[in-house]
């Protein structure tokens, strides 16, 4: 049944979860067209000579502040709501160290008391319960100690604007209107996670490993005790995990009682907790229809997907009655901050309790340091082994320890990432990795960008630097004669897939007059600057992009007066991935999308499902599963990981590519078969490989080239292919599968296809008649190879390289670091947008420049969990900052022009974090290893 009042143009059902019908009205649905996208975004403006958009798609709504958030909604806004917005606001606990007793509003007196207030006695009694990722008492009961600083407690909701404003006024930083009980210390738990990854390497990098964790399996703890973990006992020829752990102690045994040639180096390392600081603060706004039995949600969210069908299991469950979820997600900014967030959830709560009005929750900047997802602190203890003679690295072992806050989030899968990436462009024949996220009473820690590699490798980097140091030699040298390179296996034993370039970066490096010309200049400035010390730092790594389960649906299609449409799953965070989309279909049909549509959670033309988890299921019921011609490992992921550019582009022109091979393609070879005098059977002797497109006309093998109008036109009217979807998943490699198009067997690196034809007698070749020209026919697939369960334990292999160079200045008396330049390095396979490039790579640097310089949250009670956190006492890096006017970048030209385009988007933030820390050490020569290096720790050293 459709809800009322909605037309399915407008609002297309996307499945019945649990009894509830959701629907989503993504931002380019005609309901928000007004509001939105004619207003806001503009076809790509595209230059034919370079093939590259001038600017992005929303670029005149952003540089004029016309772009819509979702903060920026107000029920008025909204086609069908109610006109008049209510508003909320969350009391929250500011100790976690005794029990909650309740709260006291008589501070705010008869005229300012709330409307509503919502409870966990009334999430009790109607049977309202979060979803399980987000872990137990979302509003905390009397009588139980906090789980952590700013435990939410109560929602309370107004029907006018000015008494929610004095009242929410009224009770900031009055921690009195919480009553605590008896003393009980902070909440002790089990980890939220812990992950043991070892490899023993064969005789040379290129050989069979003796043990790895693709090759054989990760090391979990057998057992907890006392909240740590306890590792089996080491067996040589036990079960895999006494194997592996029996292995572990070898390299123990190794760097204890080390060979004379080696140099073993131990440091202890540590980042803070920062907020992401996304420019739109969390928010939502929803409106809970008694009559319809409907409940409408307005979101920012880097994963629809996941509140669409979280949000209808949760009041599916309830006793409030809902039929159907109409959840409509909006632009955002997030940096991971927006992916698996509680915030929509308490949303929903809010407009359950609404008493049949719009209610609005939106965090203002104090709410938001007590609330946002933060970036794990990590402790890191590394021991590396270097062989003096060769100056070859031997053995790296690893404990590490990310600070995963009171709610688990993501922090398992980050404590695992940073481990994963400690190697970050070396090449270790042995190592010995343990990372665990534990349970505090902080903040919830979540995907912050950097994802727990800019910890651990920034750690590694300054490390490395420290090395070279000690055995006399450059340190873009050390760094060559040990960086990873194509074939070698990384520390979980996988060889990264595709080039790997980061001697190219090195070398690059190396040559540059910062690098070479550092000791002169050293000189040259100190003496003409006193009281000032100079220092150049360099370091370089290669981050995965990826979770190893990335799946999404894409569909291209072209009208018949040449319009390109694409709906695509990928949710705009602020990345440009409507811009980028657009552009990747350009490969195959010479110009961009005309009209974009992203953040598309509604396939009904291609019905795939899935089941079970694609990390945790055995090869049998993957087997089992995918008997079923429509069944995938995923549905469609967030938009998160710096996904966009390879996985989301690789979607895109599979579903571009079918328009043009099945329809495009055939419809130039009939028009030049025609030419030949000899109608459809005319001899033609051209290859598909052969064509490009040229001036926005396609030609082959010499033939006349054809204008993209004509082809259009000729393949509306012969029947063919006119529009495709397509559903694809990589566990760090595509699944492909096999159909059958038009009689002939194709092996594509897809997992679902329907597609669109023309109007034409010649449609579908496998039907008599052709279908209507807007329907889609799914395709189910033949056979399907889906990459085995076992690469889950390879836990990386795609890849993006940077180098950045650092010239800094330290003032002796302030301490103060002055950043004077910086250049990069940047390997990320073929452009889609070198404007967008250059943006992630300006924006990712002011990022890692503040949290090695200024950024730092405290965890615990003088932390933001205490409420009375803004950016008056938060420090961003400013323009003067980050040598806005001095920075400089360069992209490595691809192999070749096939290279497909890899994700930056989180990479471009890491290296200047140890490239600062390093080049203070040559300015000052002591080596910090504690994060942010404030002018006070630089005072203390230099005093």
């Amino acid at each position: 049944m459709q809800p009322p009042g909605l037309s399915r143009r407008s609002f297309l059902k996307v499945s019945v979860v649990a009894g509830v019908s959701v629907y989503i009205a993504p931002i380019g649905s005609r309901a928000f067209a007004a509001l939105f996208e004619e207003n806001n975004l503009t076809p790509v403006p595209w230059d034919a000579a370079t093939g590259q958009a001038k600017f992005r798609i929303d670029g005149t709504a952003k540089v004029t502040g016309a772009k819509i958030f979702a903060r920026d909604v107000r029920a008025a806004d909204m086609p069908n709501w109610p006109k008049t917005q209510s508003h909320a606001f969350v009391l929250r606990t500011t100790q976690a160290d005794r029990t909650y007793e309740g709260f006291d509003l008589a501070l705010l007196g008869d005229d300012l008391k709330p409307d509503r207030v919502v409870t966990a006695t009334d999430l009790a009694r109607d049977g309202l319960v979060f979803p399980a990722f987000y872990g137990d008492d979302m509003l905390l009961p009397s009588g139980k100690t906090p789980a952590y600083l700013g435990h939410a407690v109560a929602i309370l909701i107004y029907h006018d604007f000015a008494r929610f404003r004095f009242a929410k006024d009224k009770l900031k930083f009055h921690d009195e209107i919480i009553r605590y009980g008896d003393a009980t210390g902070p909440l002790e738990r089990d980890p939220w996670g812990t992950f043991r990854f070892v490899r023993v390497g064969g005789q040379t990098p290129y050989d069979d490993d003796v043990f790895s964790s693709l090759k054989d399996a990760p090391i979990f703890p057998s057992m907890m005790r006392k909240h740590q973990p306890v590792w089996p006992d080491g067996q040589e020829h036990g079960k895999l995990d006494a194997q592996g752990m029996y292995h572990a102690a070898q390299i123990e045994q190794a760097l204890a009682h080390p060979p004379d040639d080696w140099l073993v180096m131990e440091r202890e390392y540590q980042t803070q907790s920062i907020d992401t600081a996304a420019l739109e603060p969390d928010n939502a706004n929803g409106w809970y229809d008694a009559a319809t039995q409907t409940l409408h949600l307005v979101v920012p969210t880097q994963s629809p997907n996941e509140v669409a069908e979280s949000a209808a299991g949760m009041v599916a469950k309830g006793k409030l009655p809902v039929r159907h979820l109409i959840l409509h997600p909006c632009y955002t900014v997030g940096y991971g901050s927006k992916d698996h967030y509680n915030m929509p959830f308490y949303g929903l709560v809010a407009a359950m309790y609404g008493d049949g009005k719009p209610v609005r929750l939106a965090n203002d900047r104090y709410e938001q340091f007590q609330t946002s997802l933060k970036r794990h602190a990590f402790k890191m203890r590394y021991r590396i082994a270097v062989d003096r003679k060769s100056a070859l690295l031997q053995t790296f072992q690893a404990d590490m320890e990310a600070n995963g806050g009171g709610r688990m989030n993501f922090s398992p899968s980050v404590a695992m990432v940073g481990a994963t990436a400690a190697q970050s462009i070396y090449y270790f024949p042995r190592s010995d990795l343990a990372s665990v996220a534990i349970a505090s009473r902080a903040i919830d820690a979540g995907s912050a960008r950097g994802y727990g590699t800019l910890q651990s490798m920034a750690a590694t980097e300054m490390m490395i630097d420290e090395l070279a140091e000690k055995l006399g030699l450059d340190p873009i040298d050390f760094r060559l004669k040990n960086a990873l390179r194509s074939g070698m296996k990384n520390t979980q034993g996988a060889i990264p897939a595709g080039a790997i370039r980061v001697d190219e970066v090195l070398q690059k490096a190396k040559g540059h007059p910062l690098w070479t010309d550092r000791a002169k200049k050293k000189a040259a400035f100190e003496a003409a600057n006193p009281g000032k010390r100079y220092g150049v730092g360099f370091a370089c790594v290669q981050k995965d992009f990826g979770t190893g389960a990335e799946t999404s649906f894409a569909k291209v299609e072209i009208d018949a007066d040449g319009r390109i449409r694409l709906h695509h799953t990928a949710a705009e965070i602020g990345t440009g991935v409507s811009t980028s989309q657009a552009v990747a279909v350009a490969r195959w049909l010479g110009r961009p999308a005309t009209e974009v549509h992203v953040a598309v959670t509604d396939w009904p033309e291609l019905p795939i499902v899935t089941s079970g988890d694609p990390y945790l299921m055995s090869q049998a019921e993957q087997d089992k599963l995918s008997a079923n011609p429509r069944w995938s490992p995923g549905y469609a992921s967030p938009s998160s990981a710096t996904n966009s550019a390879y996985y989301f582009t690789h979607s895109t022109r599979e579903a571009a590519r079918l328009v043009f091979s099945q329809g495009l393609w055939p419809a130039a070879l009939s028009i030049w078969r025609r030419g030949l005098g000899g109608g459809q059977a005319a001899p033609l002797v051209v290859r598909i490989e052969d064509a490009r497109w040229v001036d926005g006309k396609l030609s082959a093998g010499g033939l006349e080239a054809l204008p993209f109008e004509q082809l259009v036109k000729t393949a509306h009217a012969l029947g063919l292919v006119t529009g495709a979807i397509v559903h694809v998943f990589n566990r760090w490699q595509w699944a492909e599968a096999e159909f059958d198009l038009g009689g002939t067997m194709a092996r594509l690196p897809i997992d679902g296809m329907a597609l669109r034809y023309g109007a034409g007698p010649a449609a579908d070749p496998q039907k008599d008649a052709a279908p209507p020209a807007a329907a889609y026919r799914t395709l189910d697939r033949k056979r399907v190879f889906i990459p085995p369960v076992q690469r889950n334990n390879a836990a990386v292999t795609y890849y993006s390289a940077i180098g950045t160079l650092v010239e800094l200045s330290v003032h002796e008396a302030s301490g103060k670091v002055e950043l004077l330049s910086h250049h990069s390095i940047v390997e990320c396979g073929t452009q889609l947008s070198p404007q967008l490039v250059s943006g992630q790579l300006q924006g990712g640097i002011a990022m890692g420049i503040g949290h090695a310089l200024h950024e730092y949250l405290p965890l615990y009670e003088d932390g933001p969990g205490n409420g009375t956190w803004n950016f008056n006492r938060y420090r961003l890096p400013r323009a003067t900052d980050v040598a806005v006017w001095t920075q400089t970048g360069e992209v490595l030209p691809p192999v070749t022009e096939t290279d497909p385009p890899k994700g930056i988007a989180e990479v471009v933030m890491i290296p200047v974090v140890g490239a600062i820390v390093n080049g203070i050490a040559h300015a000052t020569g002591h080596r910090f290893t504690n994060l942010p290096v404030t002018p006070q720790k630089i005072q203390e050293v230099l005093a």
